[in-house]
């Protein structure tokens, strides 16, 4: 990512990157930024809070999620029921994960799902 343009597409590769030679959040998130900065996309910003919830907490990577507005998108109330079980809201985050699997998502996907139903139900909340 040197020389006098940066695209999206550099800064994905370097996303990708750092997740191949380990995965150091803080720099994740410094990439997600100026990823945002770029094409400051819903899809971009649930990206991002991923990493907001590993360096930041999840209280604040859902607040960065809580005006996203992508319909039908699975992932991003699979991500809301992560953060939500998380922050010991378990119930909220059962009812996150039951809606994705109102939404088309693969097999693998659905029962990834479905185990985090399960193990919303073991917390308390």
């Amino acid at each position: 990512m040197t020389g006098p343009d940066v695209s999206e597409y550099h800064v994905q590769a370097a996303i990708a990157a750092t997740h191949a030679r380990g995965i150091d959040w803080p720099v994740i998130l410094d990439l997600y930024e100026e990823l945002y900065a770029l094409n400051p996309s819903p899809v971009v910003a649930l990206n991002r809070a991923v990493a907001i919830a590993r360096v930041s907490g999840a209280a604040e990577a859902l607040r960065s999620i809580e005006s996203l507005d992508l319909p039908g998108y699975y992932l991003l109330l699979a991500v809301r029921g992560q953060l939500l079980l998380e922050l010991g809201r378990n119930a909220e985050a059962a009812a996150r994960f039951k809606d994705a699997l109102n939404w088309r998502c693969s097999e693998p996907e659905r029962r990834f799902l479905r185990r985090r139903i399960a193990e919303s139900g073991r917390g308390s909340g």
